[in-house]
């Protein structure tokens, strides 16, 4: 996975420190899949430093601009602090991890707040399918917790390679 990842990379961005940045970001995400699908767990020791290299490559535009970047960080772990203050006041449980906060304020901070709806469309499509089809087919139990960094990691290395052109997309259908 790492080295198709890596091939593709290159192979869109070039040898640039885009790339460089890209197959950082895309490695981070792959070892945060499998922790956390092993764990449960975002480990802060690679989110957070993710999140201030987003913001550094940015200074200069490398992937979008700096202001993006920025409301990006912020607007994505705000997004889903929210969903999870929600959630906890209607049912008094917790819905998810203060990682997965981390992880999209990562994302954010990668590729600025226009992305942000973006990831959080595909990654809840593709978590409730696979959540479901777990219920149906593995007898998954419901009151199971089945981690959701999987689904942002996945949406966000989506996002690296396609986000310009699925925004776009998505924007002309409204």
């Amino acid at each position: 996975m790492s080295g198709v990842l890596a091939g593709l990379i290159v192979w869109k961005l070039g040898a640039s420190w885009a790339s460089v940045g890209a197959l950082l970001f895309v490695w981070a995400m792959i070892v945060l899949t499998f922790i956390d699908l092993d764990t449960q767990l975002l480990p802060d020791s690679i989110t957070l430093p993710l999140l201030w290299v987003g913001l550094l490559l940015n200074l200069g535009g490398t992937y979008t601009d700096i202001r993006s970047a920025v409301i990006g960080a912020a607007g994505g772990y705000l997004a889903l602090w929210s969903v999870y203050w929600a959630f906890k006041l209607a049912t008094g449980k917790e819905g998810m991890g203060y990682g997965d906060f981390k992880l999209l304020a990562a994302i954010g901070a990668w590729f600025g707040w226009q992305m942000l709806p973006l990831t959080i469309l595909i990654s809840s499509m593709v978590g409730a399918v696979v959540g479901i089809a777990l219920i149906v087919f593995a007898r998954h139990g419901r009151n199971m917790p089945i981690p959701f960094g999987p689904y942002l990691a996945c949406a966000a290395v989506i996002a690296l390679f396609w986000g310009k052109t699925l925004n776009q997309q998505y924007l002309g259908l409204l």
